[in-house]
């Protein structure tokens, strides 16, 4: 169905949601829950899961409002515990597989600040470079903004997905092809929203500033990089940034969820261009949680750079993930009550992504839904949805109290 004779009313909520949140920040089968001993198309040896965390997923999908479908993976020393709920997709009884594609939103952004960091550790950036320095044809009122702070979300760049040419153009045609590397000239014209490094503030446009300053730096396109830097080194072969609004098979369905209405399959609805190094990539849960355990664990990077990248301010992901949020270089720290992790979150039409993993990057968790839940769209189940987080953090460090319980 072209996108455009969408039905108009999920079609606004959906880009409504995608102006408050992240393009990175929009008929049922039978509901299943399973563990890592179903079938899962791959994925590598699966170890017993937990009945309470099995329940707690379960009961997420069930939720009026809640997501069709959801998956998390738990993966340490070459073992997965694998829980799924609902299915792939509507009226098919499916389950969410460890190999299907999703889009991963704003989880993008750490993949950014993989290829910025090791781009730092080999002298060709320097995390006080400027976008003065890297990128003078953008505005000159931003010149002083640090690659630092667009990693950390202290820059003060106005975000691009808020302007309102930009929502137009995406609303009268959501397939549109956007020049990804023009996306900041969206804002080209507007002011710092506060004086670099003052104060944070999560906006999708940092990250787009990031890819384009290592793409200045390297004469390279930004795409390239992701598979030179990231994808091989950690065998990623499922993961990939298109530019349009297609998804390889098989994936996860996103759907628009506003009851009393039936879900609206949204997983095709929007390019992925208006995203890109901000949002655009798309994955599977088992290279995200390869990805992360690398990310954490030190990808490409020395001790010093090591030090910057876990150097943390107060700040939260887009949506807050577990625990207390605290932001450091395209990586979030999430202090929990059983301990920390660090990753990244992020939600997109049709899906809501947590991936984590432990400092040391052998131990990590990805939690995935097939609809959008952030503070806007959904509170309450947000709210759910952390502690359920919470939870699988506290199994993910195996720190259960006594009797077994979380």
């Amino acid at each position: 169905m072209p996108a455009r004779s969408l039905p108009r009313a999920p079609l606004t909520a959906v880009v409504a949601a995608l102006a408050v949140a992240s393009l990175a920040g929009l008929m049922s089968g039978p509901a299943h829950a399973g563990g890592g001993s179903g079938p899962d198309g791959g994925g590598g040896p699966h170890g017993p899961t937990d009945p309470a965390l099995r329940r707690g997923l379960q009961a997420l999908v069930d939720t009026p409002g809640g997501p069709p479908g959801a998956i998390a993976v738990l993966t340490a020393d070459g073992r997965s515990e694998v829980y799924r709920a609902g299915t792939s997709r509507l009226g098919t009884g499916r389950p969410p597989r460890t190999t299907d594609h999703m889009r991963i939103a704003s989880t993008a952004k750490a993949f950014s600040g993989s290829v910025a960091l090791q781009l730092t550790e080999r002298g060709a950036l320097g995390l006080d470079d400027t976008i003065g320095r890297r990128l003078p044809r953008l505005p000159a009122a931003w010149h002083r903004v640090t690659l630092r702070q667009l990693l950390n979300h202290t820059s003060g760049l106005p975000d691009y997905i808020e302007d309102p040419t930009f929502l137009a153009e995406l609303t009268a045609d959501p397939r549109r092809r956007f020049d990804s590397r023009r996306l900041l000239d969206y804002v080209a014209g507007d002011p710092l929203r506060f004086r670099p490094g003052s104060a944070y503030r999560y906006s999708d446009s940092d990250n787009i500033a990031v890819a384009l300053m290592a793409e200045a730096v390297t004469g390279r396109p930004y795409e390239k990089l992701l598979a030179e830097l990231v994808y091989r080194p950690l065998g990623l072969r499922d993961t990939s940034l298109p530019q349009g609004y297609r998804l390889p098979r098989p994936y996860l369905h996103g759907y628009a969820v506003d009851p009393p209405e039936a879900p609206e399959d949204v997983s095709t609805a929007l390019s992925a261009s208006g995203a890109w190094a901000s949002g655009g990539i798309v994955s599977t849960p088992r290279d995200l949680g390869a990805f992360m355990r690398g990310y954490t664990g030190g990808l490409g990077i020395g001790p010093a750079v090591r030090r910057q990248q876990l150097s943390f301010v107060a700040g939260s992901s887009e949506p807050a993930g577990p625990g207390r949020n605290s932001a450091g270089l395209a990586v979030f720290s999430y202090a929990t009550r059983c301990g920390t992790v660090y990753g990244h979150t992020g939600n997109f039409p049709g899906y809501t992504q947590l991936a984590a993993a432990t400092k040391d990057g052998k131990r990590s968790l990805t939690v995935s839904l097939t609809s959008q839940v952030n503070s806007t769209t959904n509170p309450r189940l947000l709210a759910t949805l952390r502690k359920l987080q919470e939870d699988f953090v506290c199994r993910l460090l195996d720190r259960r109290k006594p009797g077994g319980a979380y």
